[in-house]
């Protein structure tokens, strides 16, 4: 699963070897021995997370949503996934 950003000890990551065998689009976050699967708007579907950092994540996915959503395209499609920048 390629890292797409890294930040305050977070790692988001998108699976495109398998996204077109999921409903919703998402990633995952993963901090510590947690780990979610959030939306592409930064709400969690899955998992748990701490609350500070999920705060942290959605910020991060609100200000990236559309290129998380060009990068689930990619995806779908079998390519590669690019990296985002940070949360500043």
């Amino acid at each position: 699963m390629p890292t797409l950003s890294m930040f305050l000890g977070i790692l988001i990551k998108m699976n495109w070897k398998d996204a077109g065998q999921h409903n919703q689009p998402h990633f995952h976050a993963f901090y510590g021995e947690y780990e979610a699967s959030f939306s592409l708007d930064g709400e969690i579907l899955a998992g748990e997370f701490p609350k500070k950092q999920a705060a942290f994540v959605r910020a991060w996915a609100l200000i990236h949503e559309e290129e998380l959503a060009a990068n689930w395209r990619l995806a779908l499609d079998g390519e590669e996934t690019f990296r985002i920048d940070p949360l500043r």
